[in-house]
């Protein structure tokens, strides 16, 4: 079984990484990896050494800590937090029309005053 901070940091990652609309692949191949082993650092089934998530803190210009923002608060509740914010990135990560999803983005950076980095 999956220790649940391994956990927490992949879900970290498939949160950053769909905000920042990269795909497995796209971050695989920055990492020299087979996007097997994303899917596998996102599930929690295996550990991201040190110096891969500092690798992985570059690639999405965030702090290493970033990915383990809010375990503290998960650690100590019985109950499982909702994350609404997740919720809304993987629906968005679920639109198959590119065009509706820039124009989703688009809306979301104008309501929130937040600019979406954008692969490129």
């Amino acid at each position: 079984m999956a220790h649940p901070v391994d956990v927490h940091v992949g879900r970290k990652l498939k949160q950053i990484r769909t905000m920042k609309r990269y795909s497995q692949t796209d971050v695989a191949q920055r990492l020299g990896l087979s996007f097997q082993q994303i899917q596998k650092y996102e599930i929690g089934s295996n550990r991201i050494a040190a110096s891969r998530l500092f690798e992985l803190a570059q690639i999405f210009d965030v702090s290493p800590a970033y990915f383990f923002d809010g375990l503290y608060d998960a650690a100590n509740s019985n109950e499982k937090l909702p994350d609404s914010g997740m919720e809304i990135v993987s629906a968005l990560a679920a639109i198959q029309d590119e065009t509706v999803k820039s124009r989703i983005v688009t809306f979301i950076e104008d309501i929130s005053g937040m600019t979406v980095a954008r692969k490129g």
